[in-house]
């Protein structure tokens, strides 16, 4: 079993400059390396599954994308491993026991008994994330690189929104569009109103867990700004639908401190989140 590793378990002495960010999700993969002396992000990639996969056949999956990439063959000096299911629960601090991690995921989640249950602390928020991580997944990556940290995706998204308008005082919506699947975020006044995630399969499903929870907030859909980011487009149908709806859509662009080549299209496209970890 791999316990969690802080940042100062690991070797930041190394010789080895390079940083690398890996998603994990039954839906597909992805990663980056970033490049910490240039601060530029040198190599990403990013695999779809056609259908949700077992945890050992997205294992597979990954053995082959750090093959055709090599990656297995680098050292690094810090692995970062972001495992992207729907197994967390958000939990305000103030009312988190370290003896009742089951306790806050039965009722939202199946787990098993012997699944494996870890949680990351958002300290400047308050909060802290129960979640299951993939046990076979952090085994394999143990073996290739020894001591690396692993988050879930939605400590790293909420985590990084509300870092990132800190002056919010209205509130604002984003919306991380994935693989059949969304991340809804409310922020206002540096504090987390909402967040939770919906998989959908048409974009009447996206449409309606869109206004269902704008409609539980009491928020106005003339008003409200609405921010979308991810895998859609400002000429995307579902921006579209969106706009009909609500009045005040925007592509969300993060701010980033790396330098990404735009010229290699494939780097146009790293995961928020897999950029966001690093």
């Amino acid at each position: 079993m791999i316990t969690k590793t802080n940042n100062s378990d690991l070797d930041t002495s190394s010789k080895y400059f390079y940083r690398l960010s890996i998603q994990i999700s039954l839906n597909g993969l992805s990663f980056c390396i970033l490049d910490t002396v240039q601060h530029t992000v040198v190599s990403s990639d990013r695999v779809t599954f056609h259908k949700e996969l077992t945890p050992y056949q997205t294992l597979k999956e990954l053995r082959q994308l750090f093959a055709k990439h090599e990656i297995a063959k680098e050292r690094f000096a810090e692995v970062i491993v972001i495992h992207r299911n729907k197994l967390f629960s958000l939990v305000p601090k103030p009312l988190f026991n370290i003896d009742e991690l089951a306790n806050y995921l039965k009722f939202n989640a199946r787990i098993l008994a012997n699944d494996h249950i870890a949680y990351d602390e958002l300290e400047e928020h308050d909060l802290v994330n129960v979640y299951v991580p993939f046990v076979n997944i952090n085994n394999y990556v143990y073996e290739l690189f020894g001591a690396f940290i692993y988050k879930h995706h939605s400590t790293v998204l909420v985590q990084s929104l509300l870092n990132e308008h800190l002056n919010a005082k209205e509130p604002i919506v984003y919306v991380h569009v994935f693989e059949k699947e969304i991340d809804i975020t409310v922020v206002s006044n540096k504090q987390l109103l909402f967040f939770n995630n919906f998989e959908y399969e048409t974009q009447e499903d996206f449409l309606y867990y869109l206004l269902f929870t704008l409609e539980q907030l009491k928020l106005d859909t003339e008003t409200v700004d609405l921010k979308l980011l991810g895998t859609i487009e400002q000429d995307d149908e579902l921006f579209k639908l969106c706009y009909e709806y609500v009045k005040r859509v925007t592509i969300f662009y993060p701010n980033s401190n790396f330098a990404i080549p735009l010229a290699n299209e494939e780097l146009e496209t790293i995961d928020f989140t897999v950029l966001n970890a690093l």
